[in-house]
């Protein structure tokens, strides 16, 4: 076997830093990636066994006493090890260098909507403050005018491999380069503007069409409108999470809108014309004589528009009937006359309901 120190090409007395020198020397010289050769892959070997050896205090002793090192020097094993290598990258294999550019990450948005501009959609300009393409360098990382540089460790690679000595002989590994980790490449001069990042933070104005139809909770996908990847990346995806704000009158169940309105005694008894100020306009309503509290009347295709599929929900409206609770002397004996002339039904038990609020419950969800 070679002696460890004439492989390296040093003296017997040279320092840590010497033996390292010397084998980065010979592994640029002997590497399979820049020397294919035959012998030139037994010599990158025995250079790394040497290196192994030297640079170990313990181990660099027990060689200058002369003790045997390892199994690098049984030859009994060499079919094995020959095995491992076409496992573990042997013979300058490697998959390549990783590429810098790389997607963004999404982004997640709340967006208030009111519940009339659910009716029919509404359009946005949102203020996103996000990472963009650095203007300077146009996600080259570099300082315009210059460009990337070959790893001259790696020789562009994006890898490196070393001898490990293990039970079975010694085992070419592979492993991403250090010096430009595993990209290849080296910025020499990164951009000032986005520190070699390719981008910067900045705010920018997405236009938003929200669809009719949508409700609390609903998440809206805008691909290609999240953060730009580093080194010039595509972008990720923008999600938009809505919430609905609610309404003073009107409120919602499924595409249909639900309202009350307040009728009169004389005009639930007489019936009459009704005039509804509806989200997207006035709705006219005939209110027929007899009218009770908890009757809903219906307005066809006056909801929300569909967000799956076409046409509208209805306009749902509950009637409450309102009874005076101070009359006037002359209304009072109206009202007396009018009870004196109908046969009244005595007042009877029912099932019990909290209240209209309950009555039209069941009535709207019917």
């Amino acid at each position: 076997m070679a002696d460890h120190y004439e492989v390296l090409g040093v003296s017997r007395d040279a320092s840590r830093e010497e033996i390292k020198k010397a084998y980065r020397r010979l592994a640029r010289e002997l590497h399979p990636d820049v020397n294919p050769g035959a012998d030139a892959s037994e010599r990158f070997k025995e250079v790394t066994h040497a290196y192994d050896v030297l640079s170990d205090p313990k181990q660099r002793q027990q060689y200058d006493m002369g003790g045997q090192q390892g199994f690098g020097g049984q030859q009994g094993f060499g079919g094995f090890g020959d095995i491992f290598e076409t496992f573990f990258g042997g013979g300058g294999q490697t998959r390549g260098p990783r590429s810098r550019r790389e997607r963004g990450q999404d982004a997640l948005l709340r967006v208030e909507v009111d519940l009339d501009e659910v009716v029919f959609g509404t359009h946005r300009d949102i203020e996103v403050d996000t990472a963009v393409v650095c203007d300077t360098c146009r996600g080259s990382c570099c300082q315009p005018g210059t460009a990337p540089v070959t790893c001259d460790i790696c020789h562009g690679t994006g890898s490196v491999q070393r001898s490990v000595r293990s039970l079975l002989g010694n085992v070419m590994t592979s492993s991403p380069c250090g010096t430009c980790r595993g990209y290849g490449t080296v910025i020499a001069t990164p951009c000032t503007t986005c520190q070699g990042q390719g981008r910067v933070r900045a705010r920018r104005t997405v236009a938003v069409d929200i669809p009719a139809g949508v409700e609390t909770g609903l998440r809206l996908q805008m691909p290609g409108s999240g953060e730009a990847g580093p080194a010039g990346g595509p972008n990720g995806d923008l999600y938009l999470e809505v919430k609905v704000r609610n309404h003073e009158v009107f409120s919602r169940n499924g595409d249909d809108l639900l309202c009350t309105l307040e009728v009169a005694m004389t005009d639930a008894i007489l019936g009459t014309d009704a005039t509804i100020r509806a989200l997207d306009g006035d709705v006219e309503i005939e209110l027929k004589p007899g009218l009770q509290s908890g009757e809903v009347v219906t307005v066809k295709d006056r909801g929300i528009t569909r967000l799956r599929g076409s046409g509208r929900g209805d306009l749902r409206i509950g009637v409450q009937v309102v009874t005076p609770t101070k009359l006037s002397h002359k209304e009072r004996q109206l009202v007396e006359q009018l009870a004196s002339s109908r046969k009244q039904a005595e007042p009877s038990l029912t099932h019990f309901q909290q209240g209209l609020f309950a009555k039209l419950r069941d009535r709207f969800l019917s």
